[in-house]
């Protein structure tokens, strides 16, 4: 089972808890590139080194600040120990930041996760992401690259996501779950649960596997 992490595995955008650690002019215009590219609106890569652009000069306790105001998604904890309790894997895929997206994964004990960097000299965020962009693509393709690796048919995976960074891998998956999506997930996915409880998953799950 793999999870998007921001506004899924999470209430909240960590980039945009970032941008308002600088100021409420740059939360408001990431905040708007977010949203346009979670509806699939614009390319995904290119609104994130726009937003990631923004960041420049975020310092490390801005970073910490923002990590602390990350709320998890009611029902996610549940899902995760159950998943594991049923033998399954559980892994978390972001298009937002391992800064961010590590300590949330120690927590939820989630078995393997993957987000992009963000580029630091001098204690402080340059504005640069670096190494490979976790974009829709790379979403499917790691989520394939996992299965392969646990000896998984894709047919027996599950993808969670919200946004038009989630569409591939909620299609590749066996079952692919829009959760309190935008239409465009919505579209793409098997099921849609719009309720922003993640526990009811299982019932999903539950339906399909026994």
């Amino acid at each position: 089972m793999v999870l998007d992490v921001d506004s899924t595995l999470t209430r909240d955008e960590g980039i945009d808890l970032l941008a308002a650690a600088i100021s409420e002019d740059v939360a408001n215009t990431v905040a708007g590139i977010t949203a346009s590219a979670m509806r699939g609106e614009i390319d995904f890569e290119q609104s994130l080194r726009q937003r990631v652009g923004a960041l420049k000069g975020v310092t490390r306790d801005q970073m910490s600040h923002a990590i602390s105001q990350v709320r998890i998604t009611p029902g996610a904890q549940e899902l995760i120990s159950r998943a594991h309790e049923l033998g399954h894997l559980v892994g978390a895929v972001s298009g937002g930041f391992h800064d961010m997206v590590d300590p949330l994964a120690d927590e939820l004990t989630i078995d393997i996760h993957a987000a992009n960097r963000l580029e630091w000299k001098g204690g402080v965020l340059t504005g640069e992401v670096v190494g490979p962009i976790i974009d829709a693509k790379a979403k499917a393709s790691t989520l394939e690259q996992w299965a392969l690796a646990h000896d998984i048919d894709l047919l027996n995976t599950v993808a969670i996501g919200d946004g038009g960074n989630d569409v591939e891998m909620l299609r590749l998956a066996g079952v692919g779950i829009a959760f309190m999506a935008k239409p465009i997930a919505q579209q793409a996915a098997d099921v849609s649960i719009n309720e922003p409880d993640l526990s009811l998953v299982l019932g999903i799950l539950a339906e399909r596997w026994g």
